[in-house]
């Protein structure tokens, strides 16, 4: 239902992950039982998450490690990594530097060109290790580095950007990625996002897409919402894009998973998304928090460092516990960031899903006092009054 703003224009009402909630149905079932497994092109994972392409969460030793844990990593290929053959030292600048240096000096550190042997390199030090080489790069940057990231062989290519679509018009030809004879000509799945709609999910399906990623703008570390007004909540942008999945499915018998990215904080969060009809989540500030993750507890956005139009912003995360302890528990906390897999499994039990396919078909309810009832929670945690 559209909503007129003023005479000259309307406006439909779509709704954010924090303005619903689950309802239980007629059966449950174990959690033991729950089976929480996926799949992009022939790569199959235990856990539907993925730790976001971004230089404060995933590094070689990040995407090994959740590639044992049954998750997936994705490394940042225009990021410090890929940048200097010695990362540490830029990392350390960037988590003691104050807020007010923060953006001139990641504007500094970015300007260093991107090496294609480091990305050779870091590619091959995570299948070295027995790891899944899931990489990711700007649509510039899989034109310029494509042929790196297939001669060192990696598994997964994710093509991101605040918004990409089959229907970009650039000022030259050179500058311009043809997605579909990108995609055919990759000897590995290729991902595509981000986007919110139907119809660019749709073309991005049939432009040869492994999965799409969801979401513009709503995580923590990014400020595109803020700085150019673009977004759509949630909630809304998964049901439209996982329709336009299960439309391209009944049309070529082609299943593509749709991607939750951005925004994404606790394992209920995640469960909304499945329910909305997600198949995976892409989150970057949890795993941020990891005693491993590289940007020793601090978040910044892709986004940062452009030299004329910065959106992102570094945020103190702190460190909160083990990659493990995170993703798989036991948890330590009891405020839904630890143990993602448990969270999934037992709201999976409650709900009488079997599996993901199952968990996208429960009851969603619109439930706009669960944002009250979330903030007295939180006053009350912080004046030590429990639940």
């Amino acid at each position: 239902m559209n909503i007129q703003i003023g005479r000259g224009k309307t406006a439909r009402r779509a709704y954010g992950i924090d303005e619903i909630a689950l309802a239980p149905g007629q059966r449950t079932i174990d959690p033991s039982l729950a089976d929480t497994s996926w799949q992009i092109g022939a790569i199959e994972r235990e856990i539907p998450i993925i730790a976001s392409a971004m230089d404060g969460v995933v590094d070689v030793q990040m995407a090994v490690l959740l590639s044992q844990l049954g998750a997936l990593g994705v490394l940042n290929l225009e990021g410090i990594q890929t940048r200097y053959a010695d990362p540490e030292p830029i990392l350390q600048r960037i988590a003691s530097v104050g807020t007010h240096e923060f953006v001139p000096l990641m504007q500094e550190l970015y300007a260093e060109p991107v090496k294609p042997e480091l990305i050779e390199q870091r590619i091959g030090e995570i299948k070295q290790q027995g790891g899944i080489a899931a990489v990711s790069a700007t649509p510039a940057g899989a034109s310029k580095y494509g042929s790196a990231v297939a001669k060192a062989g990696a598994d997964l290519f994710f093509i991101q950007a605040t918004v990409v679509s089959t229907a970009h018009i650039a000022p030259s030809e050179l500058t311009n990625l043809d997605l579909a004879k990108f995609c055919q000509e990759m000897p590995m799945p290729v991902v595509l996002g981000n986007c919110v709609t139907y119809e660019v999910t749709l073309s991005l399906m049939k432009a040869g897409a492994a999965a799409v990623l969801v979401g513009i703008g709503p995580g923590a570390a990014c400020t595109s919402r803020g700085v150019l007004g673009v977004g759509v909540p949630q909630a809304t942008a998964i049901a439209d894009c996982a329709a336009a999945r299960e439309d391209y499915y009944q049309e070529t018998g082609n299943y593509i998973p749709v991607i939750a990215d951005g925004g994404l904080i606790t394992g209920g969060d995640i469960c909304k998304c499945i329910a909305c009809g997600a198949d995976g989540v892409m989150i970057g500030s949890p795993f941020a928090r990891a005693a491993e993750a590289p940007g020793k507890g601090f978040h910044w956005g892709m986004a940062t460092p452009s030299p004329v139009l910065p959106r992102g912003t570094r945020i103190r995360v702190g460190t909160t516990g083990t990659c493990e302890q995170i993703l798989r528990g036991p948890a330590q906390l009891d405020d839904g960031t630890h143990n993602f897999l448990g969270a999934l499994k037992t709201s999976m039990g409650t709900l009488g899903a079997k599996d993901i396919r199952e968990m996208q078909q429960v009851e969603v309810v619109i439930a706009p006092s669960l944002l009250t009832e979330g903030k007295v929670y939180q006053k009350a945690q912080q004046l030590g009054m429990g639940k």
